[in-house]
This record gives structure tokens, sequence and C-alpha cells, in this order.
């Protein structure tokens, strides 16, 4: 009998999922997962669509705890390997009393880190060229070295070759890279393959140690390659440039308990959003409530109901 072929995947987003700590120390201490391509993958699982996720975790029961749960978000799992030897990576969130938060990470020894090292590793990352959507994020570069890098700097070529989409969010992370000019240069790598740029700007600022307009940011993104760029301010709203258009698209007034997870969920919104066929702007204000909403309860992903609500007629995928 002739083997039956794997599942094409339709998304797949390639970085690290966590085991998150929030609510403080003590009895109302809160025990989740998190991580920034995985809660895009849960937003997008949670607003009709059946992402993958590419990634290792260890053998141990919490690996098993967090793959389970992340299955019954609608997270596609075909696509997680287990590393013999490591555990998951951990992250606690305190936040102040604006709701801006803070973290402290233990994921030095991560299964993640070392997926590259495993056996299966080039079998996944076979199937993540067959993605229609490829999600990336400057956190998932500085989880490896340059060789590393270049691995997934091909899948992102590959998927761009293809005719699909590659979205990168640039998530820059300092303490993530040994220095700034080395993550600039793993940008400017993966940069050309990139067809949906979804920078923020304070970490833009961050980066290339200047504060860049959002129309020079989205620019810069454009130059390398990007047709579409989303610039994220913050409470000012997303400047959006597509097809040569570009216009702020105000975020919505809310007042947040926890900014954990903001960029990321609106991020799957504004994915959602251009997934079900809708216009650049719309589908940033389809990112503005995912986020809103998102950031008016702790951790990085509230309950299921919150983001449900919003999913978008789906239609279908195309690159």
């Amino acid at each position: 009998m002739e083997p039956v072929a794997a599942p094409r995947p339709r998304i797949v987003a390639i970085g690290e999922g966590m085991i998150e700590l929030s609510g403080g120390i003590g009895p109302a201490a809160r025990v989740g997962y998190g991580g920034d391509v995985l809660n895009v993958a849960v937003a997008l699982a949670r607003l009709g669509f059946a992402p993958a996720l590419l990634t290792a975790l260890g053998r141990d029961a919490w690996s098993a705890a967090l793959e389970q749960a992340w299955r019954g978000e609608g997270i596609d799992t075909a696509l997680i390997e287990r590393h013999p030897d490591r555990v998951p990576g951990m992250y606690g969130i305190t936040v102040d009393d604006a709701g801006e938060r803070s973290f402290a990470y233990w994921r030095d020894r991560s299964a993640a880190r070392d997926l590259f090292a495993l056996p299966e590793a080039e079998a996944l990352l076979a199937r993540a060229v067959e993605a229609d959507l490829l999600i990336l994020s400057g956190i998932t570069l500085s989880l490896y070295d340059a060789p590393g890098r270049a691995r997934l700097g091909a899948v992102a070529a590959a998927v761009r070759a293809r005719g699909g989409m590659v979205a990168f969010d640039g998530n820059y992370r300092p303490r993530g890279w040994p220095d700034a000019a080395t993550a600039r240069a793993a940008y400017a790598d993966i940069a050309p393959y990139v067809t949906l740029a979804l920078p923020t700007a304070e970490d833009e600022a961050m980066l290339h140690g200047r504060s860049d307009t959002p129309q020079e940011i989205a620019r810069r993104w454009h130059d390398t390659g990007a047709g579409e760029v989303v610039v994220k301010l913050g409470a000012e709203g997303a400047w959006v440039s597509a097809a040569g258009d570009a216009a702020l698209v105000p975020t919505e007034v809310c007042r947040p308990v926890d900014t954990s997870g903001a960029g990321d969920a609106f991020d799957a919104g504004y994915l959602a959003g251009r997934l079900a066929g809708q216009a650049p702007d719309e589908a940033a204000r389809l990112g503005h409530r995912v986020a809103g909403r998102t950031i008016a309860h702790p951790g990085a992903i509230p309950p299921r109901e919150v983001i449900a609500e919003f999913a978008p007629p789906v239609r279908q995928i195309h690159g």
C-alpha cells in the first residue's frame, strides 16, 4: 500500500512557544503559554484559520501539556518535533499601573533553540516550504545562529518564489542579540523574501538608533522588496502602505490591563482580514479590534471568546 501523503500546511508559523507565568508570585499566579508567533497562530485559529506551528518541545510532561493545549486551540501540531534532552522555555510577565508589561525569561536551553540539531528538522522545513503563508519574526531569527537563520531565509525564499506570502514582524528585542548590528544584518538577509512587513516604530527606533517617521520605515521595507508594509504605532494606530496607497488607520480607544501580545494580536487580525479578502485599511481596523480586546485581559492570550467573535468570513487563502 502506498503511504498517505501528509496534508499540505496552508499557514506555517515558525518560532518558540513557551510557558507563561503572569499575575505575580503566590495564589494569584497564572500558568499559561505564549510566544510571539504562537500568539499569532492561536489568534488566527480562533479567527477561523488552521495554522501550523513549526517548533521543538521536549519529551517532558510540560511539553506534552503544551502541545495538547495548542491542538485544542485548533493549531496543527504536526510540525512540532520533540527534543530528547531539552524542555520548553518560560517567561514571566509583570505589569505596571498603566498596563505596560515587562518580561523575565528562562529560555537559554529551550528545545526550540536547538531545533536545527534534530535530525527531523530538514523534513519539517521541507513541509514549511509548501505553505501559502509563512509567518516569521525577529524573535524567531534571534533564536538561531547565522547558519540557522540562513536555513529560515531559504524557506522564506522558496515560499515567496512559489507565490506564497511571507509575513515578518520585526519584534526586535535587544536581549536576544549580541548587538544591534548583528540583528540589522539578520533582518537585511531575510528582508528580500518578505512580502508583508509588520514592523513596530518603537522597535525600529531601537534597532536603527534613530526615530524615523512611519513613512520612512515603510519606504525602507518597500525598498527591500515588501509590497505591503504596516507600521504599528501603539496607541496612535498603524501606518498602512500597500499597492501605492498609504494612510494612518487610528486605533480604537481602550484601557489596557496588560499590553502583552498587543502587536501579535494586531498581526493576527490583520492577516485574518487580508486572507479573508479585506482591503488593507479594513484589515488594520480588524487588527486594532483584536488587539484592543486582547490587552483588556491579563496575559498574552485572552479567553477564546474574546477573539473568536471577530472571525471574518473565510475565503480561499491566496499568495
